[in-house]
């Protein structure tokens, strides 16, 4: 049988909304316990996405996986007729399996397995952890309205004016007001960046 040592990434599952405060700790205990030449990484699989609301920007972060930590170990790689299997430091699985929040490996039973790499260098390209330049933000459109809403316009000649929402077309991210000119009730089209829902005293 032949037996190497090689760093391999495996995926925890964590209580919903645990992730960052499991990464936190792990760092921490693998700091103090000494662990750090078995345990080398830990990443919180993010995007960034660009939100569009009431005609404001924000960034914002969502999980790629929620519930998910990746980490980065050391493995051993076994080879023998059977195939190939990799197994992990006792000492740091014992540790991460008890860190709170912490459910269990992805695995078979309560073996981890090691993620394939061409699945960790995409997930890593995206998050520029490879010396890659990181992907842009998504944008997305919160549409903070709904039909027969009261909203203001923000941009345009007709700024400041209010008008009730006869239309959305969330594909091309437009909306159809209509606003009282003259007298007449008229259909404007804008954005639906260029719209803020008028809040009822």
């Amino acid at each position: 049988m032949e037996r190497t040592i090689e760093k391999k990434w495996y995926m925890i599952h964590t209580y919903s909304s645990y992730e960052k405060k499991v990464k936190a700790d792990l760092e921490k205990r693998i700091q103090t316990l000494e662990l750090t030449e078995k345990v080398f990484r830990i990443v919180v699989p993010e995007e960034e996405i660009k939100e569009v609301k009431n005609g404001k920007e924000k960034i914002v972060f969502r999980k790629l996986f929620p519930g998910y930590v990746m980490i980065e170990m050391e493995a051993v790689r076994e080879e023998s007729n059977e195939g190939i299997w990799y197994s992990v430091d006792s000492d740091a699985w014992y540790v991460i399996r008890n860190t709170n929040g912490v459910t269990g490996f992805v695995g078979i039973g309560s073996d981890p397995m090691p993620m394939e790499d061409e699945e960790v260098s995409t997930i890593l390209r995206f998050l520029g952890e490879e010396g890659e330049e990181k992907a842009e933000p998504k944008e997305e459109i919160v549409i903070g309205f709904e039909l027969g809403d009261v909203v203001e316009l923000l941009e345009g000649g007709f700024a400041g004016s209010a008008g009730e929402v006869n239309s959305i077309d969330i594909e091309h991210g437009k909306v159809k007001v209509m606003i009282d000119m003259f007298g007449r009730m008229t259909p404007v089209e804008v954005k639906v960046n260029e719209v803020k829902k008028v809040l009822a005293d």
